[in-house]
């Protein structure tokens, strides 16, 4: 079930995403990271689309022959989802943490068993992420957002001996 979630949540989630490309020269250097589209390889993006039909065929064979109970559970999971889009006004970080936020809830009422195993095995790897993000915002924050009267009494509570000298 937390499959069928898992992919029907990510793809709407991709759809309120947007991002910039930028297009340079070929007499540019390229990066190391970079990659050109004749080393995209067949060997790389294969076992991607294998394992992509693979889950669309389980998928179907689960919505062939569902368990007893399934279907009602899907359709209240999926409508708390609509639910959260509705109750997500204004912003599109809202759009995208409220109806995943709502199916996870309703999701984790019926398979407890699975929410928490979920939780137990991803628990430590988000703690992490969220803590590298705070970092990084932190810092940002000092370096582009401080005021220069926060700076200066920064630097001199950094350096008490230059008031001194004063």
């Amino acid at each position: 079930m937390f499959k069928v979630i898992q992919w029907s949540a990510g793809s709407a989630s991709l759809s309120l995403l947007s991002f910039k490309v930028y297009a340079s020269h070929k007499k540019e250097k390229r990066d190391k990271c970079s990659v050109r589209v004749d080393e995209v390889a067949y060997d790389k993006t294969k076992p991607t689309i294998d394992a992509a039909i693979q889950q669309g065929v389980a998928s179907c064979e689960l919505f062939k022959n569902p368990p007893p109970g399934f279907l009602p559970r899907l359709g209240v999971i999926g409508f708390s989802g609509i639910l959260g889009y509705f109750f997500a006004k204004g912003s599109k970080l809202k759009k995208l943490v409220y109806p995943v936020g709502f199916m996870s809830i309703t999701a984790s009422v019926y398979y407890p068993q699975e929410a928490f195993e979920f939780a137990q095995v991803n628990g430590e790897k988000l703690y992490d992420w969220g803590l590298r993000v705070y970092i990084i915002l932190e810092d940002v924050w000092k370096t582009y957002f401080q005021t220069d009267a926060n700076r200066e009494k920064a630097e001199d509570v950094k350096q008490p001996s230059k008031q001194r000298n004063k």
